[in-house]
């Protein structure tokens, strides 16, 4: 099968940027057989790519994003748009908002078009089990009266890095740490291109939450481990890195500093499931390793649980928001 042109893609981008309306355009700009090609193309470049991606600055750094298209809209709108701005994205693209099939579209189309400007890692959204609780999976069959789309997308979430360096002084997972990884050079070493793990190193970079107290402690989540600032303090020193971004945690101001500034959690989702009330961040890093926060509030609402387009449970989740 062939792949896309460099106009074709265009198109498609142009098209997800200005197709604003109230229901999904994702099938409308890329059917079924279309998308499998563009997760083709994509496999292609990140399996190239290592478990941890190396990411040069100026870049700008985002968190979960969770299928809040038009939030997404205007994260671009505020950071600037690709290919004259870099983005590294920490995973959590889909699941909980209505529009993941429009986030996740938008975003590999990205990557396919510009591959050396875009960065994207897994998060814990990124797998066959969570997608099928959280609404991606009901959103394809939906959208597109099959689960191929899904399908195509779940296996590509496999060929996702686990997490990326930028300029060799700022780790950024999903989640967190493990206590089996003591090194990056031994994350380069892990079988990446697989369901997400119920547990083991693969499973807590993507799971694993900071913690007030020292040490390793049992995660709430069920899955993962939270971790002190002992932990953070130590794998900086051993690595070399000035400090941790991380997403995967809903924070109230759009970015939070804990452990003494060793780590930085960011969430880039505003109003979290349309109730929360929190606001949004990005965090840009220049060429000299100056960050600076940038929090944003949600756009303009459109669609939503009343539209005609989207069809939304109201059963409550089972773990942390």
């Amino acid at each position: 099968m062939a792949g896309y042109s460099p106009s074709d893609l265009d198109k498609i981008i142009l098209d997800m940027f200005t197709l604003k309306r109230g229901g999904s355009a994702a099938a409308e700009i890329l059917p079924e057989a279309e998308v499998c090609k563009l997760c083709d193309m994509a496999k292609e470049i990140l399996q190239r790519e290592d478990n941890v991606k190396a990411v040069k600055t100026p870049v700008i750094v985002v968190g979960d994003v969770h299928g809040q298209f038009f939030d997404l809209l205007e994260l671009f709108e505020i950071g600037g748009k690709p290919p004259f701005h870099n983005y590294l994205f920490l995973g959590d693209y889909v699941d909980r908002g209505y529009y993941s099939l429009d986030c996740v579209l938008l975003l590999v189309a990205l990557k396919v078009r510009y591959p050396d400007r875009i960065a994207l890692t897994r998060g814990n959204h990124e797998c066959r089990q969570i997608t099928q609780v959280y609404g991606f999976y009901d959103e394809c069959l939906r959208v597109h009266g099959t689960t191929n789309v899904w399908k195509h997308f779940t296996d590509l979430f496999d060929y996702l890095p686990l997490a990326a360096i930028v300029d060799d002084a700022i780790f950024c997972p999903h989640g967190g740490l493990s206590p089996s990884l003591d090194t990056v050079a031994q994350m380069q070493q892990l079988e990446r291109f697989q369901e997400i793990p119920h547990e083991g190193p693969i499973c807590d970079l993507m799971w694993s939450d900071p913690d007030d107290r020292v040490g390793w402690g049992i995660s709430p989540r069920g899955a993962g481990y939270t971790f002190g600032q002992d932990v953070s303090e130590h794998f900086n020193h051993t690595n070399g890195f000035e400090f941790i971004v991380r997403a995967h945690q809903l924070v109230m101001e759009g970015y939070n500093w804990s452990h003494e500034n060793a780590v930085v959690t960011l969430f880039s989702a505003p109003n979290y499931c349309y109730r929360c009330g929190n606001q949004a961040a990005i965090m840009e890093v220049d060429e000299h390793m100056h960050t600076k926060f940038i929090q944003f509030d949600p756009a303009p609402r459109r669609g939503g649980p009343n539209s005609k387009e989207v069809t939304v449970s109201r059963q409550a989740p089972d773990y942390f928001l």
